[in-house]
């Protein structure tokens, strides 16, 4: 077998989504510190992706993030501490408290968001709509397969 010189190899796929997803949230960073919101870490995103305006419970954030639950309530807590989300009673389950955004935390995701469809704009124009569009595609199918059919995010 005839092995490849080190530049001629391909790249990890991981590495190379691990560098996409760097250069996104790079973006996101930096907008959001230029916003005023410059204690918002990477691992935040976790958290602000998934809470509902009716608020949700730390289990389901882990389950829907795809984080442990010990890696979840760290980031609650350090939001919580930030003034970006607060736990409530469960109003059918006195035992059991939901995570909601406060006003400050709901400034976070259409400013995310906007930074990240700027991004993707970006990359279009680089890389081309269809192609972009075929890797949306592709990664969508991967994570519903690999997630047993369910929706992609």
């Amino acid at each position: 077998m005839t092995q490849l010189p080190p530049r001629a190899r391909p790249q990890s796929l991981g590495v190379l989504l691990r560098l996409a997803h760097q250069h996104f949230a790079s973006a996101v960073d930096e907008a959001l510190g230029q916003a005023g919101f410059g204690d918002i870490r990477p691992h935040h995103a976790n958290v602000f992706s998934f809470v509902p305006p009716e608020g949700i419970p730390v289990s389901e954030l882990t389950l829907k993030a795809g984080v442990r639950k010990q890696t979840m309530a760290q980031a609650v807590e350090e939001l919580e501490r930030l003034g970006y989300v607060e736990r409530r009673a469960h109003p059918n389950d006195k035992r059991s408290r939901l995570v909601f955004l406060t006003e400050r935390g709901t400034k976070i995701r259409p400013l995310a968001m906007a930074t990240g469809e700027g991004v993707e704009r970006s990359w279009a124009q680089r890389l081309g709509e269809g192609e972009l569009e075929a890797l949306r595609a592709g990664l969508q199918a991967l994570l519903g397969k690999v997630h047993g059919g369910e929706g992609a995010c």
